[in-house]
C-alpha cells in the first residue's frame, strides 16, 4: 500500500476538500478485521518490544479527529497489544486551572515518551490551535507580547514545529494522524451512540452541539496541516469514514515508521557476556 499518498510534509498546500473520507473498503471489513489487521499488530508489538528494551528512540503519536471518527478504537484495536510498561496515554482536555498559569505547550511535557516508549495523546497540543480559534475563549494573557488575532495563530504554528523538530533532534519520532471523518457519518455514529443503550455512555451533548460549526472546523483543520507538516513530523489525513481501513492504515504507518528506526535488542558484550556463561553453568549444574 502507498502509504505516500496519506503523508503531508508541507511542501505542498493542501485542501483538506481534495482528500477522500471514504475509499469505499467497507465491503473488505471482515478481510481487515481477521486476516491483515492481527499479523500487522503482531509486527508492531514484536518492533516495539525491541524499541522498548533498546532504550534509544521513543516515539509520540498524535491522534485528532472531531468526536466519533475514531481515535478511541484505533488505541482498542491496535495500541492496547502493546507491551504496557513501553506504553503511555494521554488525553489533553481542557486546560485546568492549574495549567491555564503556563504557556499553552506546558503541559504536554508529562505526556511525552521517554526513550523506548510509545506515548498516545488522544487529543493533544493541537487543540491549542483548534478550540480557542472555534470559540475564542484565549484571555488577555494568552497572547504574547506584540501578538494581536492576525499574528498569534501563525506564532504558534511556528513554535509547535520548532518543539517539534526540538523533539525529533533528540530521538522523540512524532507522526501525526488526523480523523477526516464525512460529517454525514458524524451523523450515523452519534445516532448509533445515542439510541443504543450500552454505548450512551460514550456520548455526550457537546458532540452534537459542535456539529454546528463544523464548516469552522473544516477551515481550521485545513490551516492546521497545512502550517504544522514537516518532514520529521508529518501528518497521514487518513479516510475515517473507513473505520478498519483506517485501523489498518495506523498500524502500517507504526509497523513503517519502527522498521526505519531498526531497533535491536541489546547484546551482553565482554565481561557481562561471560558472566553471563558462569551463571549458567551454575544453574545447570544445580
Amino acid at each position: 500500500m502507498n502509504l505516500d499518498s496519506y503523508r503531508l510534509t508541507g511542501e505542498n498546500t493542501i485542501r483538506l476538500s481534495d482528500y477522500k473520507t471514504s475509499e469505499n473498503k467497507s465491503h473488505d471489513n471482515e478481510d481487515i478485521r481477521n486476516d491483515i489487521i492481527p499479523p500487522l499488530v503482531k509486527r508492531l508489538k514484536d518492533l516495539h518490544l525491541k524499541m522498548n528494551a533498546e532504550e534509544k528512540h521513543g516515539i509520540l503519536v498524535v491522534l485528532q479527529a472531531l468526536d466519533a471518527a475514531g481515535k478511541d478504537e484505533a488505541i482498542s484495536y491496535i495500541f492496547s497489544n502493546l507491551n504496557p510498561q513501553g506504553l503511555k496515554t494521554t488525553t489533553l482536555g481542557k486546560p485546568t486551572e492549574t495549567e491555564r498559569k503556563h504557556d499553552y505547550l506546558w503541559r504536554l511535557h508529562d505526556a511525552l515518551p521517554a526513550h523506548g516508549e510509545v506515548g498516545i495523546l488522544n487529543r493533544s497540543h493541537y487543540e491549542e490551535v483548534i478550540a480557542p480559534r472555534i470559540h475564542d475563549v484565549l484571555s488577555e494573557g494568552d497572547y504574547p507580547e506584540g501578538a494581536d488575532d492576525n499574528t498569534l495563530w501563525s506564532l504558534r504554528f511556528e513554535q509547535i514545529r520548532n518543539y517539534e523538530r526540538y523533539l525529533h533532534q533528540n530521538n522523540i519520532h512524532i507522526v501525526k494522524f488526523f480523523f477526516h471523518m464525512s460529517k454525514d457519518e458524524q451523523k450515523r455514529r452519534l445516532l448509533a451512540r445515542m439510541k443504543d443503550p450500552d454505548k450512551q455512555w460514550e456520548f455526550s451533548f457537546s458532540d452534537v452541539e459542535e456539529r454546528e460549526y463544523w464548516d469552522d472546523y473544516q477551515k481550521v483543520f485545513e490551516d492546521m496541516l497545512n502550517e504544522t507538516s514537516t518532514d520529521y513530523a508529518p501528518w497521514y489525513v487518513l479516510p475515517a469514514d473507513d473505520a478498519w481501513h483506517t485501523r489498518r492504515l495506523v498500524n502500517e504507518i507504526m509497523v513503517d515508521l519502527l522498521r526505519k528506526i531498526d531497533p535491536k535488542y541489546p547484546e551482553m558484550t565482554g565481561e557481562d557476556k561471560e558472566k553471563l556463561k558462569a551463571y549458567i553453568r551454575k544453574l545447570e549444574d544445580e
